[in-house]
């Protein structure tokens, strides 16, 4: 089989290889290694000789994906093989009965579930697809399903690098908006880092850049100081018994882009750049003894900030996150966080729920199952918007959480922000859709108040209560949401129910037959998006029956006169006009997949032109048009992945200037430099310049120039010879 694979995919088959031979070779039988090579070499066979350098880029990924699972997951043998097994059994060189006979029904189960979601999503266009709901809900069948998918996921952005900018542009919107979030839920946060540093790579690679220019600069000092804060506490950690390794972690490029923007400051202004962790090596029963030996150590050579700690080893987190943070002030005042946590934790820590197997019988609890249980009772709802259903599962993965009490001391976690109506449903559906009020603390309060970590939580009921549509703003749980939509739509159907009855019964009455069709103009006429509302309407007596007969009747009439006009077109003489666009140039974009001739914007936080990588976004106001670099881009990815569009620009640029940029110019305070700047703008051809604003200060200036013009290109063009210019600094693009 090796003769057969090019040069270029050699080395890394041999690599993969061998390091998959070991895991065999230590946990697998001979069978099992032999049955595996045959299935292989069958597939190899069957293949046609101008698929087979496909197929072997399939069995590269498959053993890449593999090795993630087994070096960044910590999963073993049933994952592994099923992930091994996978692209043989779906395309029909094995069966799942061969693979169950010799592999056992563990694996069978696994490629069962990879088999399901793979059907699933063989069509699936975009996130909002119902398909795409199916795939969430298969998630929870088995966790190691998961793992893999997140392993796959993790290896196709790895390989992205030489793909087209709308694969690359794909992978990142799955990965902000669902992979880096469910790998935050699942405790691997390594992966989700990479996820998003990856995503912010290929979507807006100058800020990346940028800051991973500005990390690599301040490395030596940073490492410095790092030494010099360690130093002292390894002398005095080295006087105890205690086992330990203390080491610097600096931040992930993704997070400190985020600093930058949230908080609008400087790089060199960041003060948290990195963070000091110290790992021991405790015996179960002494880890938080000897954590918090550690704490008072830390804390004695250096001045803490109590406002900043953060206790996740008394309540560990749901995900199983586990450890001790504290910010103290270290040398040259510089606030430094450190972390305090056992070998267990710090497992747990980066390999998330996968690492909970290891120690299974240390910590009997486990939250995973319950937010399994309560992701596919949220997705499971039919009656459900699809939106809604992607915006809850999206709510509980990334909530941070509080923890308050019943007045028996049951703990209860909830997500930041749940309100009483939230702990209400948290306990039991009825009691919650019978909540009137609740007793924070021994104080009453309304259902919709806000509870706080450390709060214990009366709930009082009536029976006549029910919920209400403003429910749904008091709740921020998924279970909370899901629950009181189906109790809302259980009573909208008996509404609905008694509205028809009434509606029919009076127009019996005045001997009207009803015409459904008639009808349902009448509905869309009163502009009512849902025939339910209509009538929900007329149950709360919104719509009086009368006044609709009577608009019913005069509808009729007036369709009964239409048709007894003469048509004034026949129907082959009519043409259907193309939308118009909006951006009035001759320059064509494409958005989704080949359409075109579609009303369109250009959104003014990024100004994109042609040229620019883009992406389309469907916005209250139509689609607009972002560049994958747009400072807003992330957000939206992460907040609304089901309404990001493809889009590309088509055919060549007209040449004339139709775009507008804003470049950001820093250079010395000179003599006649603006004019010089100004000059070489107005001799461009096919350049128009829009404004100018320039500021001086301490022998500098800085300003934004504003031009028009047609493509990148020119852009690029104009840029270089306006840094050419003597006595600038720097030219860039702003937004």
């Amino acid at each position: 089989m090796n003769r057969k694979i090019g040069d270029r995919m050699k080395d890394d088959y041999i690599l993969l290889h061998r390091k998959l031979y070991v895991l065999f070779r230590q946990n697998w039988s001979m069978e099992h290694t032999s049955l595996l090579k045959k299935i292989w070499k069958n597939s190899l066979q069957r293949s046609a000789d101008e698929n087979l350098e496909d197929l072997l880029q399939g069995l590269l990924f498959d053993m890449k994906t593999a090795t993630i699972l087994v070096d960044e997951i910590g999963l073993m043998q049933a994952v592994v093989c099923a992930v091994l097994l996978f692209r043989p059994v779906n395309r029909g060189d094995a069966s799942i009965d061969e693979i169950r006979g010799v592999f056992g029904e563990e694996v069978a189960s696994i490629l069962r579930g990879l088999k399901k979601v793979n059907d699933l999503t063989g069509k699936k266009t975009r996130v909002e697809s119902e398909n795409y709901i199916k795939l969430l809900l298969s998630l929870a069948e088995d966790i190691r399903v998961v793992f893999i998918l997140l392993a796959e996921q993790l290896q196709s952005m790895r390989e992205a690098k030489g793909a087209s900018p709308e694969r690359r542009l794909d992978l990142s919107v799955e990965s902000t908006y669902l992979y880096a979030p469910l790998a935050h839920r699942l405790g691997l946060y390594t992966i989700k880092s990479e996820l998003e540093d990856l995503s912010l790579k290929y979507t807006d690679r100058d800020t990346y850049d940028f800051i991973a220019r500005k990390l690599n600069e301040t490395k030596r000092s940073r490492d410095r100081y790092i030494a010099e804060f360690i130093q002292p506490l390894k002398e005095r950690l080295d006087k105890t018994n205690l086992k330990y390794e203390i080491k610097g972690r600096t931040k992930s490029i993704h997070s400190i882009n985020n600093k930058l923007k949230k908080q609008k400051i400087e790089f060199e202004n960041i003060y948290d750049l990195f963070a000091i962790r110290i790992i021991l090596d405790s015996p179960p029963q002494l880890e938080k003894t000897h954590c918090w030996q550690v704490y008072s150590i830390v804390t004695d050579m250096y001045q803490p900030n109590p406002k900043r700690l953060k206790d996740w080893l008394s309540i560990p987190k749901s995900n199983g996150y586990e450890s001790l943070h504290i910010t103290v002030m270290g040398p040259a005042a510089k606030w430094v966080e450190v972390q305090i946590r056992t070998r267990r934790m710090d497992e747990i820590a980066e390999r998330g729920f996968a690492a909970h197997w290891k120690y299974k019988g240390i910590k009997e609890e486990s939250t995973l199952d319950d937010w399994l249980l309560s992701i596919r009772e949220s997705l499971e709802n039919k009656d459900a918007d699809i939106k809604e259903k992607l915006g809850d599962f999206k709510l509980d993965l990334y909530d941070e959480e509080i923890f308050v009490f019943t007045p028996k001391g049951d703990l209860f976690k909830l997500p930041k922000g749940a309100s009483v109506l939230d702990f209400a449903f948290a306990i039991h559906s009825k009691l919650g859709a019978t909540c009137v009020s609740g007793k924070v603390n021994g104080k009453n309060v309304p259902i919709k108040q806000v509870l706080n970590s450390g709060d214990q939580v009366e709930i009082n009921t009536s029976s006549h209560q029910s919920p209400r549509q403003d429910w749904l703003n008091y709740v921020v749980t998924a279970k909370a949401k899901t629950r009181i939509r189906q109790l809302l739509k259980e009573e909208a159907g008996k509404q609905v129910d008694i509205a028809k009855e009434m509606l029919l019964r009076r127009m019996k009455n005045r001997k009207i037959e009803l015409d459904d069709p008639l009808l349902m103009q009448l509905i869309k006429k009163l502009k009512y998006k849902t025939v339910t509302d209509f009538y929900i309407d007329i149950a709360a007596e919104k719509l009086e029956v009368n006044w609709v007969i009577d608009r019913y009747l005069e509808l009729g009439n007036k369709e009964l006169e239409q048709r007894e006009l003469p048509s004034a077109t026949s129907a082959d003489n009519f043409v259907l006009k193309p939308h118009s666009q909006i951006t009035g140039g001759a320059d064509e974009l494409i958005i989704d997949q080949n359409l075109t001739g579609v009303d369109y914007r250009l959104a003014k936080c990024c100004n994109p032109i042609y040229g620019d990588e883009i992406f389309g976004f469907v916005s209250s106001q139509g689609i607009k048009i972002h560049r994958t670099s747009c400072p807003n881009a992330h957000d939206l990815f992460s907040r609304f992945g089901y309404r990001i569009l493809k889009a590309r620009w088509s055919g060549k640029s007209s040449g004339t200037a139709s775009y507008t940029s804003v470049l950001r110019i820093i250079g010395n305070d000179q003599i006649n430099i603006v004019a010089n700047l100004m000059s070489i703008i107005s001799k461009e051809d096919g350049v128009q310049m829009r404004s100018i604003s320039i500021d001086s200060n301490d022998g500098l200036f800085q300003g934004n120039i504003t031009v028009m013009l047609a493509n990148t290109s020119m852009l690029e063009q104009l840029i270089k010879k306006l840094k050419a210019v003597k006595g600038v600094k720097s030219v860039s693009r702003l937004n």
